[in-house]
């Protein structure tokens, strides 16, 4: 980009910062589209004002919020978003509200712009209830929890994105192309197949909001304007489309590789593109960086943060990745730490549902970045070693007391390699995978990376069976887990309480056939063995005998043929 158009763009922004000169500015009408407000449903409102500005998405030249006294007395401000018109004439400006109490609510339109506030008519609605669960919250390092008090723990996968218009797998570009892996369908069969969340990415080829120039996608185009038309209405579908599956999302808002390569060339930030920073050390150093980045925070709340199926935000996938991946010398870890501690204690502000906020790394720990207090759940990625994955999840929350989830994982990561020659492979790991994750502390079970791959496969179907004893666990135990230290030979075992119910998973990791002896030294009171559960067909089996366990004694020898894995219930 010529120079001439570098420095307009630095000096748009600066402006943007400072503030741009406006004049009469005022509140022309406020008008709510929703008859009938209720309980966590979302409430629109439409507003028509008029004010002067260079960027109608730069908060400190104009900002719209809606402040509101809950019933309960709690103070709400809610930010709202600019949809269309002209600066200086009449804009129209919506605001999406999810109450999160019944009774009546207080309140005004609020307008900053040219340092100055002004005041729209009140605003006063009625609340009624509803059957709807809320937003999730963290519970426990187990759970979540809705804000009506129902227990949760998430069950799925990555869906990184929707099916791209040119992949780069060696061997999977065509299965890849596939327009048949498009949200519809991939959040349509995970939840007819029992699963209730996924993880999904923000960037150039999938929801690119902020990039004008997309990249191996068709269904995306390149947009001169500050967010990208093609995303948001995407990104309003996807939405849409979670409310109606009753899939819950987290929202990776960047990958690592916006910062390397072809991505950074094409990043919005890049000062070559008109933004503000020279290097990817400047996106996280550069006060006007940040502030673009946190009028962007500010729009994703405005327009989507209603909805509670949009259950977390995610900063970014695999941030060492970002940090590691510069030359000659890679970003450190205290820049990275400040700028994770600034944005999420933005996000925890401005945002009025509190959902939960995280980040996630490969596999290179940040230092400081586990204990900041605003990031509610630490994750990071494993392959090739997904027998690692309930030490890996005690460990960090020893270290940091908080919950952690296992964000990807899977045989394999190298997408150069032909997975078809180790499919078995790749199957079994799926699914230990996630059994390994539904008996260990973790609220969202581990996450699956190569999303096509296995649907080909038939694995998304085993997705329900996982669900199965989910749903028991939580409804045994109300959310409420606890470890009981087993043993069981030459097998991998692993026992949880919940309630008055003992759940114990039993998996022969080997190729030859095994006699699993459970051992259960610390029951703390007889146990009858009630229920076999087969994961493989969902087949469950009774005990014929009745059985009972004396406390501390061992269960009767289990016969597992080659990574064979069996489910038992005690009470």
């Amino acid at each position: 980009m010529p120079s001439q158009t570098i420095r307009l763009g630095l000096m748009l922004l600066s402006t943007c910062l400072l503030g741009a000169p406006q004049a009469q500015a005022h509140i022309e009408s406020v008008t709510r589209l929703t008859a009938r407000p209720a309980l966590y449903e979302r409430v629109d409102f439409v507003v028509m004002l008029s004010a002067t500005w260079q960027d109608p998405y730069c908060s400190t030249e104009v900002r719209l919020d809606l402040e509101l006294t809950a019933p309960s007395g709690r103070t709400i401000t809610l930010p709202a978003f600019y949809e269309r018109g002209a600066s200086g004439q009449s804009s129209i400006w919506r605001a999406r509200f999810a109450p999160q109490e019944k009774g009546d609510y207080h309140g005004r339109f609020v307008l900053a712009a040219a340092g100055a506030r002004h005041e729209s008519a009140p605003v006063d609605l009625s609340v009624a209830a509803s059957d709807q669960r809320g937003f999730l919250r963290v519970a426990n390092p187990w759970c979540l929890r809705f804000d009506r008090g129902d227990p949760f723990r998430g069950i799925g996968e990555n869906i990184g994105w929707e099916a791209r218009s040119n992949d780069d797998s060696r061997y999977f570009k065509a299965l890849h192309e596939n327009p048949r892996f498009n949200y519809e369908y991939l959040l349509g069969r995970l939840s007819s197949n029992g699963g209730n969340f996924v993880r999904t990415w923000m960037c150039a080829w999938n929801l690119p909001l902020e990039w004008t120039q997309v990249i191996d996608s068709d269904r995306y185009t390149d947009h001169p304007g500050r967010f990208n038309p093609g995303a948001i209405a995407r990104l309003d579908e996807l939405i849409d489309l979670a409310e109606a599956t009753d899939v819950y999302l987290m929202l990776t808002l960047d990958p690592h590789g916006s910062f390397l390569g072809r991505q950074w060339e094409l990043n919005s930030y890049n000062v070559r593109n008109g933004g503000p920073a020279a290097t990817p050390t400047d996106f996280f150093t550069q006060p006007a960086a940040k502030a673009r980045y946190k009028d962007r925070l500010r729009y994703l709340v405005a327009r989507w943060g209603y909805s509670p199926h949009l259950a977390m935000w995610e900063f970014f996938n695999e941030i060492d990745n970002a940090m590691y991946g510069q030359t000659p010398e890679r970003i450190p870890d205290p820049v990275i730490t400040a700028w994770h501690a600034e944005m999420s204690g933005y996000l925890r502000q401005l945002d009025p549902y509190g959902r939960p906020i995280t980040t996630s790394i490969s596999h290179r720990d940040v230092a400081g970045l586990n204990r900041i207090p605003t990031l509610d759940l630490n994750q990071k990625h494993i392959y090739k070693n997904t027998v690692a994955i309930p030490e890996t999840l005690h460990r960090y929350l020893q270290a940091d007391g908080k919950p952690y989830v296992i964000g990807e994982f899977g045989y394999e990561w190298d997408w150069s390699k032909n997975f078809n020659e180790f499919a078995a492979d790749m199957d079994r790991d799926f699914k230990q995978g996630l059994w390994l994750g539904l008996f260990s502390p973790t609220p969202v079970l581990p996450m699956t990376w190569w999303w096509e791959f296995f649907d080909q496969r038939g694995l998304t179907a085993y997705f329900a069976g996982v669900r199965e004893i989910s749903d028991r666990m939580l409804a045994a135990g109300n959310g409420r887990f606890a470890e009981v230290p087993s043993t069981a030979g030459a097998a991998t075992s692993l026992a949880v309480r919940c309630g008055a119910s003992t759940f114990v998973y039993v998996l022969n990791p080997t190729d030859a056939p095994v006699a699993a002896r459970l051992e259960l030294p610390q029951l703390a009171s007889d146990h009858q063995v009630v229920e076999y559960f087969d994961p493989k067909n969902r087949h469950w089996q009774s005990d014929p005998t009745g059985r009972t366990v004396p406390a501390g004694k061992g269960l009767p020898t289990i016969a597992l043929a080659p990574h064979q894995a069996v489910i038992l219930v005690l009470r």
